[in-house]
């Protein structure tokens, strides 16, 4: 084990899976602080949402916690199966929350009032002047900007998902943001 007390190669890495099956909280705590980083990547890249990831994290910790002894370095190297309980706890959550589209929750693209998205937080002066130009286009074109902007769709996207041509939503797009340039005027500088 490094001075650090962080395993680094495969060897320390083994090692502390090795201390951690005989009840070694402190290997556990090394193994965790060397490893969480390259297996939250994981997790999260199978469930796109840093909340499940989080929690399906702290699952594979105990697994791995639970099966240490079952480890062998003949057969794996120890990040490959720390890796590998951590991608089957993911797909696990996968298969158990089936997960949902935006598309099968039409309420969820509507964006929520300003009151509800900031909580509370004080509001800039650019926030309430970009506000009040929003409310000043048309509902059609208010719900582009937000899927394009707040919901980073692409033009492709909203087209489909509005059942008009690309090119049409592209002029609408253009025209809008000149529309709301226009209303912001210039920057108040210093």
């Amino acid at each position: 084990m490094p001075a650090s007390g962080k395993p680094a190669s495969r060897e320390d890495l083994a090692e502390a899976l090795a201390r951690t099956a005989a009840g070694d909280r402190v290997a556990f705590a090394a193994l965790y602080a060397a490893t969480s980083m390259k297996l939250y990547g994981v997790v999260l890249r199978i469930l796109g949402r840093r909340d499940l990831a989080e929690d399906v994290l702290q699952d594979a910790y105990v697994r791995v916690w639970q099966r240490a002894g079952e480890f062998d370095p003949k057969l794996a190297s120890p990040i490959t199966w720390m890796v590998a309980i951590a991608r089957n706890r993911a797909l696990d959550e996968v298969k158990r929350k089936k997960m949902r589209s935006l598309e099968d929750m039409p309420e969820l693209m509507e964006l929520a009032s300003a009151e509800d998205l900031l909580g509370g937080i004080e509001r800039t002066e650019e926030q309430r002047r970009l506000e009040t130009c929003l409310e000043q286009l048309e509902p059609e074109k208010q719900h582009i900007i937000r899927l394009a902007y707040h919901y980073g769709m692409t033009r492709e996207e909203i087209a489909a998902r509005l059942q008009r041509p690309a090119g049409t939503v592209k002029t609408w797009l253009r025209r809008t943001l000149a529309q709301l340039k226009d209303c912001l005027g210039p920057s108040r500088g210093p």
